[in-house]
């Protein structure tokens, strides 16, 4: 397999991809869907507790990291579009995928 060498697409798409501020903070994903704390848990990949701490107030209150705020944004996108991403592209993006229809 050989390297693909990076043009001005790909660079421009970096840019783009590098700024982009994509996504949504735990309450409005919460105000949004009929998901529980241990939900929101399992899509960002940390603990319940994690995700307790950013609902709360004072002195235990932490902030979600980027990576964070981009699953629930991936996740209400994906929530919301399904449907009309194509099935060879949803192949490519999650390998394991079996049809839920």
């Amino acid at each position: 397999m050989s390297l693909r060498e990076l043009r001005q697409r790909e660079l421009r798409l970096l840019r783009f991809y590098t700024c982009c501020q994509f996504g949504m903070t735990p309450q409005a994903f919460y105000a949004k869907w009929n998901v529980s704390h241990a939900q929101i848990a399992l899509i960002c990949g940390c603990s319940q507790s994690t995700v307790d701490r950013w609902f709360s107030q004072g002195t235990n209150r932490r902030s979600p990291s980027a990576i964070h705020l981009r699953r629930l944004a991936e996740m209400d996108l994906l929530w919301e579009c399904y449907e009309a991403i194509p099935l060879a592209l949803r192949q490519r993006i999650c390998s394991t995928e079996t049809e839920t229809h």
